[in-house]
């Protein structure tokens, strides 16, 4: 399927890194993917709050969409087009792979269709990413072949939401938690009375799971 795809390229001059090269040596890797219309300086403001342990880099995703960008066009909520989502996940691959050193690992945290994009990742390449934060997304429609091997290695994956989230509908809310237990070593998290954001209690509780992760040894990052 991955071989007919054309990924998406990532803009790496768009790219916002929390630390310069020479500082990334060695170091874990956190790529922070944001959501429908927005840019990649609005999940990039969370960094002074989160673990200092690894390098952030907050991606541009390729679509323009509106004021700002998409992953993938947004089509039916919860439903990405074709191979659109696919796309995106291969481009951001890509973009990786052409980086001038590896990171130690690599964990991913996305908001909305960015959470889409970590999920979609995961099943791209079930042993490249740590972990992933998944916040307000969803798991797309179908199977893939990276599910079978995500349901051995079981990635810890924090997913949260709120109860009363007016865009990520409830066929979608549901696909993702039938599909995440059996995939992933799940952290799940509602939060009464929010709607399509981040609230102060969730940004509690995603620093906390990520000290988590980064107080495990770090597995080395694979190349798919």
């Amino acid at each position: 399927m991955a071989d007919s795809i054309r990924p998406e390229s990532i803009d790496p001059a768009a790219v916002l890194w929390s630390a310069a090269a020479a500082d990334r040596v060695g170091r874990p890797l956190l790529l922070v993917l944001h959501g429908y219309g927005s840019t990649e300086g609005d999940l990039f403001s969370l960094a002074p709050h989160l673990p200092l342990q690894p390098t952030i880099a907050a991606l541009r995703a390729p679509l323009p969409a509106g004021q700002g960008w998409s992953w993938f066009p947004i089509g039916v909520p919860g439903e990405p087009v074709g191979d659109a989502l696919d796309a995106a996940a291969l481009g951001i691959i890509e973009w990786l792979d052409a980086l001038p050193e590896q990171p130690a690992s690599i964990g991913l945290l996305g908001f909305s269709q960015g959470g889409a994009m970590t999920l979609q990742l995961m099943r791209h390449a079930p042993e490249r990413f740590a972990f992933a934060v998944q916040l307000s997304g969803f798991i797309a429609s179908g199977t893939h072949p990276g599910d079978t091997r995500l349901a051995e290695v079981k990635p810890p994956v924090f997913w949260g939401r709120g109860t009363v989230d007016p865009v990520i509908p409830e066929a979608a809310v549901a696909r993702t938690q039938a599909w995440l237990p059996g995939r992933s070593s799940l952290t799940e998290r509602i939060y009464e009375g929010l709607g399509h954001s981040i609230s102060q209690a969730e940004l509690g509780e995603i620093v906390t799971f990520l000290r988590e992760q980064y107080a495990a040894p770090a597995p080395t990052a694979q190349t798919d």
